[in-house]
Order: C-alpha cells, then sequence, then structure tokens
C-alpha cells in the first residue's frame, strides 16, 4: 500500500486492531478468556489497544458467545466470523482476509494476539508509527534470543547433527553474539493491499524489537503459572499506577448473594453464601483492607438473619442504606481516605456514581450493561458464585504490583 495515497484520500490512514479469538482452542478450553493475573487473558490486550488511542475501531473476531460477551465489556467491538473460518485448519491469514472484505473502509490492520499479556500500549504506538512515518507496509514484532540451533536429527537416520548458526570450534560469548530475531507473536501490522493479495507481511517490511520481558505467550496450560508472575511484573494495568485499596465496600444482594431470598413453608426467610467469598474477604482483611458489606433499603434483610450473615462472612454489614453515594462518601471520609484507595463492588443503576469513583470498582458477570459499563473491572463470575473472592484476589493481585514497582524504584534509587 502507498500510505501517501491513503492519507490523500482520507485524511489519514484508518487503522482497525484485530485480536482473532476462537472458542475451539485445542490446548486450553477457552484459553481466550480465562483468568490470567485477575483480568480475562484477551482483556490484557484489548486495554492496551484501548489505552494506546491509536485505533479508528478495535474488534474482536470470534465464533463464540462468552468471547464476544467478554470482548464487549473490555471495550471492542465484534465480528462474528462464518463458519469457514472457525475450522481448525483456518488460517490467521484467511480470517483476517473475511474481516478485511467486510470492513471496506480499514486500510491498516493490526492484528494483536490475545495470547500477549505484556503488550504496553508505547510498543503499538511505535510499531503503527513505522507505517504511518516511515512509509513500511507491514511490520511484525520479534524478540532477541541467544540461542545456538542445530539441525534435527529424524528417528531411524543414521545421519550426524550439522550446526544450523553457529562455528562450534569459535563459539561466541553471548556478549560478542547480537543473537537471532525470532518472532514472539505479539503483533502484525500489515496494510489492507497485501492482505487482500493473501500476504501478511511483505513489501516494504520492518520488524519491532520488544524486550525478552514482554514476550510472552500463552500456548500450554503448563505456562500458566509462570505467566501470571511475569504479568504481575511487566504487564499493562492501565494509565494510572495500580491502586493500593485499604478499603472494600460490596453490596450483599447481587453481589455476595445472588439477589435471591428463598422463602420456607414456615415462612422463615434464607439467602445463600458462597464460601468462597466469605474466604476472599478474610483474604483481604489478612492484607489490612477493611471490608464494609452494604444491604440497601430496596432488599432489607431481617436484622437477626443480619447478624448471622455478619458472623459468617466475618465483617460488617451496614443495614438498610438509602442513598450509596452518600453512605461510602461518610465511610470514606471518616478514615480519611482518598477515593483511590476505596474498591467498590456493585450491582445495578443504584451504584453506577459509586463504581465510577472508587479507585478499583467490580461487578458480577450477571449485572446488568449500565453497571458493566461503569464498571472498572468485570468479574468472570456470577453474583453468589465467587465473583467477591475474584474482585479480592484481584485487589491483592494489584497491591503486589504496586509493591513490586516501589520496590523497583527503591532499587532504582539506591543504583543511582
Amino acid at each position: 500500500m502507498d500510505t501517501k495515497k491513503v492519507k490523500d484520500r482520507a485524511g489519514k490512514p484508518r487503522v482497525a486492531a484485530v485480536i482473532l479469538a476462537r472458542g475451539g482452542s485445542k490446548g486450553i478450553p477457552l484459553k481466550n478468556i480465562k483468568m490470567l493475573a485477575g483480568v480475562p487473558l484477551i482483556g490484557w490486550v484489548l486495554r492496551a489497544a484501548v489505552d494506546s488511542e491509536l485505533f479508528d475501531s478495535i474488534w474482536v473476531s470470534t465464533d463464540h458467545d462468552e468471547i464476544e460477551k467478554v470482548a464487549k465489556a473490555w471495550g471492542a467491538q465484534v465480528h462474528r466470523r462464518s463458519p469457514e473460518v472457525s475450522r481448525d485448519s483456518s488460517s490467521s491469514l484467511e480470517t483476517i482476509q473475511e474481516f478485511v472484505r467486510l470492513n471496506p473502509g480499514v486500510d491498516i490492520i493490526c492484528n494483536i494476539q490475545a495470547t500477549a499479556p505484556c503488550l504496553h500500549p508505547h510498543h503499538l504506538k511505535q510499531a503503527l508509527g513505522k507505517i504511518t512515518e516511515e512509509g513500511f507496509e507491514s511490520v511484525f514484532s520479534v524478540v532477541r534470543r541467544h540461542h545456538f540451533r542445530w539441525q534435527e536429527v529424524k528417528k531411524g537416520v543414521s545421519v550426524s547433527t550439522v550446526p544450523l548458526n553457529l562455528d562450534p570450534s569459535r563459539r561466541p560469548r553471548r556478549q560478542d553474539w547480537d543473537g537471532e530475531l525470532c518472532e514472539n507473536g505479539s503483533f502484525y501490522i500489515t496494510s489492507r493491499d497485501l492482505i487482500e493479495k493473501g500476504i501478511l507481511q511483505g513489501g516494504k517490511v520492518a520488524y519491532f524489537e520488544m524486550g525478552g520481558e514482554y514476550s510472552v505467550d500463552i500456548d500450554v496450560d503448563i505456562d500458566w503459572p509462570v505467566a501470571e508472575q511475569r504479568v504481575l511484573r511487566y504487564g499493562y494495568f492501565g494509565k494510572d499506577k495500580p491502586e493500593v485499596v485499604r478499603l472494600l465496600l460490596c453490596n450483599l444482594s447481587g453481589c455476595l448473594t445472588d439477589g435471591q431470598i428463598y422463602m420456607s413453608a414456615d415462612g422463615l426467610e434464607m439467602v445463600s453464601l458462597n464460601t468462597r467469598d466469605s474466604l476472599g474477604i478474610r483474604m483481604l482483611q489478612k492484607e489490612g483492607v477493611e471490608v464494609i458489606v452494604l444491604s440497601s433499603s430496596d432488599n432489607p434483610i431481617p436484622k437477626l438473619m443480619g447478624e448471622k450473615l455478619s458472623k459468617q462472612i466475618g465483617c460488617e454489614i451496614r443495614h438498610n442504606v438509602e442513598e450509596k453515594l452518600t453512605e461510602v462518601e461518610r465511610l470514606r471520609k471518616d478514615r480519611g481516605l482518598v477515593w483511590k484507595e476505596v474498591a467498590f463492588m456493585g450491582n445495578d443503576e443504584p451504584d453506577v456514581h459509586c463504581l465510577n469513583l472508587a479507585g478499583l470498582s467490580a461487578v458480577p458477570l450477571d449485572a446488568p450493561l449500565v453497571s458493566l459499563n461503569a464498571a472498572k473491572y468485570t468479574c468472570h463470575s456470577a453474583a453468589g458464585r465467587g465473583a467477591l473472592r475474584e474482585f479480592a484476589e484481584h485487589i491483592l493481585l494489584l497491591k503486589k504490583k504496586a509493591k513490586s514497582q516501589m520496590e523497583q524504584d527503591r532499587i532504582h534509587r539506591d543504583t543511582f
């Protein structure tokens, strides 16, 4: 593609980010939305793409309803791919070509891999600049590796192996060898013209080198624990620094419970609690986070039941809260906290102001759209099914991330 022609025609090239996320992964079922360090795997790259502010549109190409739901919650549009490009044998190029055919207004396609959770906005900005400012037609991400490679000897064949990229009699030291550039699978940026010709990398082509610490590619389940530790240290957590939460406020109905009150034959009222949520509260308390549960006047519970619930979950329950924002403001000010130190978990329209103001906010998976749009984090679990535990783990992961950053800052100060 002649980028200058596109600029003359439309003012600037129209750029779309496309993340391919098929539901039928053979390695890990629904891998693309499996939780990684408190965030759906695909959420990490979507957050980087959104915050880069580079793209005219951001798309997730999928064939699965659950992936579509997560993609929309993280700010993407959805391209429902056809069955023809949803098979195990379908290539990424075929899927991107279908997207291009259906979106004639796109000039540049940035294919971001859902399995690259340590991608940052600045990687995308620098790489895209090679096309929009330097005139390249395709750019892809690489990492530098210092691996000595040898020819494989097939079983049953009596042939000696030979070196592929070194002279064994003069093995270089690492510092004397530049190494080799290997695709790390984070992204591929290509002009529309090349895609239509069936080429993902071609024309005037350039690479963008990423550091090894950012080159995380989730392929098999055994990589997951390693990737979580890498993401905690090198992942992109958003424009703001990770928040250190000191107070969590959570709705009782619709968050800690599923919002239903069960009535027995003799008139006794009952609610259902998940033990995972109770454990999540204790995990937060152990790390110095105060937890208060709010019971609204719209969904009152009997006083005796509230006392038993409070003992069961191990934290205070505030009853008959009429004005949610007023109560949250009062609790925040009484403790001398700023909003960034407050986490809030809500589930419906009356919670929107608190969800917007809190440093960290979350809603269960089954929350209405109005609250889903206001929350900073959408749980993978439904209300009363472990959503609070999931949000608690997310809060603690961010505390660990903030502590890690402070420790790194201290090391840098001590060094220099």
